[in-house]
């Protein structure tokens, strides 16, 4: 990627867009060229700090104005679906913030759209890019804790106390699932370890935020490939410090993890002693140390780099940025009908 770039529109300048922004500016390999944000309070003061000599308020606008290789969708998760299509169909490629779109609708319009198009796709789901997480992943398929039978992952926030523009997040017409907007973090992690779910059960509820227009609390158990089981919570109104704390269950070992630890922590060795009648086992735990960077987007951008330059494969493609939705949309569906679903699957 020597002496080589991408520039980058950025639309949605506010919020998670600052760490996509930051990330654009650090790489050798990635410009900023373009911003856009129906906010002006948010998007000239951008402009500013970075330099851009003009910003966009209308997105149809910049990309009519172009001079950019790859729009980063960084927008509430009910204008995926339209800005994605838009910057497929007018030739650019795009890095879409998770989730990929709200429902399956909209997910089957972006996964059409890219199909026909020869532009490179992928999907920020950050979980992909966290430190802790890809060595749990490593260590899984070294084989380090043996064969997987049971995973499990969390998505805890309290959505009640966060800065929400415009409402959008609590939109009682959009309703944004919070499996989808935010436990798909959780759900794409453990598909990325342990494959798609054949299956899933789930429960809901509705108690901690009874102003939000959707149930606040999800529990899903899922099925999958080889006989493993798992299990995703998902709550925004829980009151503790947001975390994704993930365990990994092998017949060798265990792995607990979080995306805000600076260790993860990995159970295999063990001593054995027979006192007599009675047998004693002391698990000896691996500190691993691992960077804090719960956000990655230097990462997903390193990657947007190395995909359009090298015309490299992309991991989280379209597809599995769909899939992703797919499964939880079976668990909201399974929630609702009191009964196990099977995930449709996006090809």
């Amino acid at each position: 990627m020597e002496n080589k770039k991408v520039r980058f529109a950025v639309v949605g300048v506010h919020s998670i867009a600052k760490s996509h922004i930051e990330g654009i500016r650090r790489l050798p390999c990635a410009e900023l060229t373009a911003i856009c944000d129906i906010h002006e309070e948010f998007a000239r003061p951008c402009a500013e700090k970075y330099g851009l000599s003009t910003y966009y308020l209308d997105y149809n606008d910049m990309l009519r104005a172009g001079g950019f290789d790859c729009v980063v969708i960084c927008t509430p998760d009910q204008v995926h679906r339209r800005q994605a299509v838009a910057a497929l169909e007018a030739g650019y490629h795009v890095l879409c913030e998770k989730p990929l779109a709200m429902t399956m609708e909209d997910c089957r319009a972006i996964v059409d759209a890219a199909k026909k198009s020869d532009k490179k796709f992928m999907v920020g789901q950050v979980c992909r890019k966290t430190p802790a997480f890809i060595l749990a992943k490593q260590l899984v398929d070294e084989g380090r804790i043996g064969e997987l039978f049971f995973v499990e992952s969390e998505y805890a926030h309290n959505y009640d106390i966060i800065e929400d523009i415009d409402g959008w997040r609590r939109d009682p017409v959009n309703l944004r699932y919070p499996l989808v907007g935010g436990g798909c973090h959780a759900v794409d992690l453990l598909r990325w370890i342990a494959g798609d779910p054949t299956e899933v059960f789930a429960y809901a509820n509705h108690k901690a935020l009874p102003h939000w227009p959707v149930d606040d609390c999800t529990v899903a158990i899922f099925k999958y490939p080889n006989d493993v089981i798992g299990k995703v919570m998902t709550s925004i109104g829980c009151h503790r410090p947001y975390t994704m704390r993930t365990v990994l269950y092998g017949t060798k070992g265990t792995i607990i993890t979080d995306n805000k630890s600076p260790t993860l922590t990995l159970y295999q060795d063990y001593t054995y002693a027979k006192d007599g009648a009675h047998r004693k086992t002391t698990y000896l735990p691996t500190e691993l140390p691992v960077d804090i960077n719960s956000h990655n987007m230097t990462a997903e951008i390193e990657d947007m780099c190395r995909i359009i330059l090298e015309d490299a494969p992309v991991e989280c493609d379209v597809l599995a940025g769909a899939n992703t939705v797919a499964v939880c949309h079976a668990a909201i569906r399974s929630a609702a009908e009191g009964k196990p679903c099977v995930p449709e699957y996006f090809n």
